[in-house]
């Protein structure tokens, strides 16, 4: 599929030589990056401008979603030194904006809260200059789980809803919608300052009225910062792709969310959820422009033209 793949769909730096220096560097450290774990295409990118997003509470997720490429299992306990090494790292790499993930860790009490809470506080201890992102799971929809986050004071937090809810069972069938949209709203109520981020895949057989939907719905729960990229199977074991999405439908989104309301916008097909996080969210708008496909910045599509199918297998 990989050679069939649309021109605005090939990244534009190879991942090899990055992989082979940075991701060993970080490996020898201990340290987990979604970046390598989910297989993200901007990798060599990213690796390349010395930036990373962290992936903390082990590599092993609790959850099986089937659009994600993250290995699933009994995962090993926390490891109280993983915040320290992953502050050394961000301090190493120089970084003034330090994205922190996690896999979902249903198996703790708190849903891992806590460590993302010292692995802020880590972080802030190492770089206070520097501002913190997170990318949460969803806690079990726990209110105390999401304070504690927040208590940590981030000044992003984000949670992924991913598609739209009527792919869920196919898509995320451990998830819910309606508790994502209130992990959002929650993480507002309790700290009104943050800027409050969501990301969600297209190409997965949804209609522009579903996208718009969500569109509407994230706003409703406070988010103004969005991020929207095509959804690319990991393996022939993951759910499959329907459709390539055409670049002018995401600048058609875009310009939606912006009528909107949000603040932050990125759409287009490689971006992914930590994609430029710091650029998105010091801007107003226009961050789609920081993608390569520059063609993505321009024209509205109509309905009928989201883009070609992908190969058969």
């Amino acid at each position: 599929m990989s050679s069939k793949l649309p021109e605005w769909l090939r990244p534009a730096t190879r991942k090899r030589p990055y992989l082979e220096s940075m991701g060993r560097d970080l490996a020898a450290q201990g340290i987990h990056t979604v970046c390598q774990s989910a297989r993200c295409p901007n990798l060599g990118e990213c690796f390349s401008r010395h930036t990373a997003t962290f992936l903390i509470l082990g590599d092993q997720c609790t959850r099986n979603c089937r659009f994600c490429a993250v290995d699933h299992g009994a995962p090993a306990p926390p490891d109280p030194d993983e915040p320290r090494r992953v502050a050394e790292a961000a301090r190493q790499l120089g970084l003034r904006f330090v994205v922190i993930t996690s896999v979902t860790r249903d198996d703790l009490p708190d849903g891992g809260a806590g460590h993302f809470a010292a692995t802020i506080a880590a972080v802030r201890d190492l770089l206070p200059a520097a501002r913190v992102e997170v990318l949460v799971p969803d806690f079990a929809g726990d209110p105390a789980a999401v304070a504690t986050v927040t208590a940590a004071a981030p000044e992003v937090f984000g949670h992924n809803v991913e598609t739209v809810p009527r792919l869920y069972p196919e898509v995320r069938p451990q998830a819910d919608y309606r508790q994502s949209l209130e992990v959002l709203r929650l993480a507002g109520e309790l700290a009104p300052a943050l800027v409050r981020k969501s990301g969600l895949m297209v190409g997965l057989g949804e209609d522009d009225d579903e996208v718009l939907s969500v569109l509407r719905d994230l706003r409703a729960a406070g988010v103004t910062a969005l991020t929207i990229g095509q959804y690319l199977p990991p393996t022939r074991q993951h759910v499959g792709m329907v459709e390539y999405v055409a670049p002018e439908v995401f600048a058609q989104y875009a310009h939606l969310a912006r009528g909107l309301g949000f603040a932050h916008v990125m759409s287009a097909p490689l971006v992914r959820s930590s994609y430029h996080a710091e650029e998105l969210v010091r801007s107003s708008g226009g961050a789609e422009a920081l993608v390569e496909e520059s063609s993505c910045r321009e024209g509205v599509a109509s309905e009928s033209h989201r883009g070609p199918k992908p190969p058969t297998e």
